[in-house]
């Protein structure tokens, strides 16, 4: 793909997406004229790139529909579900259009668009329904200059080429108002093709009728307009992660250098030695601080709002409601929260799946909620907000909730856990997450087949991120999602027990205290009263399977369930530099990351800590 479509492709897909977002808006607000406007913006931005990009079929589709809301805005035809309906269907087709050419595919390969796609654009224009006969009007695939009032320095006479394109028009279509050529009639001893004439630019028609029926006006303030200013630029995702890289190992470095210079420094030196130390020490300072400007600046490059992943589901709630017969609300906040880029692009299929099991199982249809007393239609949350250095997602539901009893009882019965198994309320929430398991005794098109929830949790615990659920039965489900703001280098805690060097998510860590040599016990399990609240205490080189240590400082973790983490000892704070583990795997632990002293550190994984510092509901064997 050359630079010029790819960069097209990349500017429409942005517009598709917010087309999808208007559309919405409208369907429940018809009177709003900006939304109106918004969206005629959007397919005629899209039309004119893609004319001059030579494809024909987004021309075709991007006019239509052009052409629909033009007759919508101006009250010519009705804001009516089935001209939603339509302009969804064109957005649809826009999109797939874009995205096989964003996968390599070539210009020419695209398929033409759909008659039936046609038919309900033309219907939906001259305000028939959906199975009205419509007589379909040719679609030309060029296209149409505006009208350029003001006299600007060259003209061009408008004239088909034997390709069959109005190059002075496509021309028009894509430079700024200012930079526009004059189109004026071709003189009458100009042959052209008949062919070509249903294709002729609005220059050459009366003023008040352009090609496609659209009366195209500027407004006087805007047509000697300066060209805009660029103010951002693309760049390569692969080339901010090398850079991102080199900029957490420069910190690295630094740090290292700090070290070993405090070390340095205990020695006594004298004359030009203790001068060229105290040098060394201002330049090390300066170092360290530049390469910490440079790591927070790179760092902000990679962040993007969540926004950019929920303007995608509210069609898919939308159009999943209507198949499941169901009457659904989403509502969205937050959605300017900021997150790393690797976060956003991961976390689609996770949220996709967590809102389908919502739409199948969770919320009722209008008349089960009618007969249990709830307003017939029903209502999903997705919020997201900052919390310290974590991100928190939550999507939640008014639906019928979780029986706790009736998953474990499912889960026994499918083999997943055994049958003496005695599990809380929240771990047997947590068997939805396990490979396998559904409520549901025949698989459908949206669930039922037990790999979606798993592949929730998989792709959370591979951000370095913990899911918890919390349920009520009859009343609903909620589930919190919680994400390090950005993977590659995180706040930590820096703890020591049994020999090894561990790093604790400072996103869980709430305060360090001291252990007793004895503890209360419930239940045969030590507790500590911390605040004036019963806390079980667990130790950290038990739970990673170390050898026994003396253990006498805890750190109380802000889990779900709060509990105290016992470790031998706290050796301060750190930003650290985080290696995945991609050769072995070891529960609990899900990566390495180098101390300022060089030293190799174990990162505790977040989700392992979140569950209780154990792991989940494990299947039978």
């Amino acid at each position: 793909m050359d630079d010029m479509l790819k960069d097209f492709v990349v500017e429409a897909m942005d517009l598709a997406v917010n087309v999808e977002e208007h559309l919405l808006r409208l369907e429940r607000d018809p009177d709003n004229k900006e939304t109106l406007n918004a969206v005629f913006r959007s397919f005629h931005t899209i039309k004119g790139g893609a004319g001059f990009m030579g494809l024909p079929a987004l021309v075709a589709a991007c006019h239509l529909t052009e052409n629909l809301f033009d007759a919508l805005r101006t009250g010519a035809a009705p804001v009516t579900p089935i001209a939603i309906e339509a302009a969804l269907q064109a957005s649809g087709f826009v999109a797939d259009q874009l995205t096989e050419l964003a996968n390599g595919a070539a210009p020419e390969s695209l398929p033409a668009m759909p008659e039936e796609l046609e038919l309900i654009l033309t219907n939906a224009i001259e305000g028939k329904s959906m199975d009205a006969p419509v007589a379909a009007a040719p679609m030309p695939a060029v296209v149409e200059a505006p009208v350029v009032a003001a006299p600007v320095a060259a003209a061009a006479v408008s004239v088909i080429g034997a390709d069959g394109l109005d190059w002075a028009a496509l021309y028009n279509a894509v430079v700024p108002a200012g930079s526009q050529l004059a189109v004026v009639a071709p003189a009458a001893s100009v042959a052209v093709p008949a062919a070509a004439a249903v294709a002729a630019p609005a220059a050459a028609r009366p003023a008040a009728k352009a090609v496609d029926g659209v009366v195209r006006e500027e407004r006087p303030d805007m047509r000697h307009a300066a060209p805009v200013k660029e103010d951002s630029i693309r760049v390569d995702a692969v080339k901010l992660d090398a850079l991102l890289e080199v900029a957490g190992e420069s910190v690295q470095a630094a740090n290292q250098a700090a070290v070993l210079l405090e070390r340095l420094l205990q020695f006594k030196f004298e004359g030009q030695a203790a001068t060229l130390m105290a040098t060394l020490a201002e330049t090390l300072e300066r170092a360290s601080r530049y390469s910490t400007e440079l790591q927070r600046a790179t760092l902000a490059t990679r962040m993007q709002p969540v926004g950019r992943l929920f303007q995608k589901f509210p069609r898919l709630v939308r159009e999943l409601a209507k198949d499941l017969g169901k009457d659904v609300e989403l509502t969205i906040e937050g959605a300017e929260t900021e997150v790393d880029r690797v976060v956003v692009d991961s976390l689609y299929d996770p949220l996709v799946h967590m809102l389908r099991n919502s739409l199948d199982h969770g919320v009722e249809s209008p008349e089960d909620r009618l007969a249990a007393g709830k307003p017939a239609k029903s209502y999903i949350s997705l919020k997201a907000w900052q919390e310290a250095n974590s991100v928190m997602i939550v999507l939640q539901d008014d639906g019928k909730g979780m029986d706790p009893v009736f998953l474990r009882s499912k889960a026994q019965q499918k083999g997943l856990i055994s049958e003496n198994a005695q599990l809380s309320n929240d771990e047997c929430f947590q068997l939805v997450f396990l490979p396998g398991f559904s409520t549901k005794e025949v698989a459908s098109s949206v669930s039922g087949r037990g790999v979606g929830m798993d592949v929730v949790k998989t792709a959370v615990e591979k951000n370095r991120g913990a899911i918890h659920i919390e349920s009520v039965l009859g009343k609903g489900t909620k589930f919190a999602i919680r994400l390090p703001i950005e993977l590659s280098i995180v706040p930590t805690m820096l703890v020591s027990t049994s020999g090894a060097a561990l790093a604790l998510p400072m996103a869980v860590v709430q305060r360090v205290v001291e252990l007793p040599e004895t503890f209360m016990e419930v239940g045969g399990a030590p507790v500590l009263k911390d605040q004036g609240r019963p806390l079980p205490v667990r130790s950290l080189a038990g739970s990673l399977g170390y050898e026994p240590c003396s253990e006498r400082v805890g750190i109380v973790v802000a889990a779900p369930q709060p509990y105290i983490l016992a470790v031998a000892a706290v050796d301060g704070t750190a930003d650290l530099v985080i290696k995945p583990m991609t050769a072995i795997t070891v529960e609990g632990i899900t990566g390495t990351a180098r101390s300022a002293e060089g030293e190799l550190v174990l990162v505790v994984g977040l989700s392992f800590l979140m569950d209780g510092c154990r792991g989940a509901v494990r299947m039978a064997a």
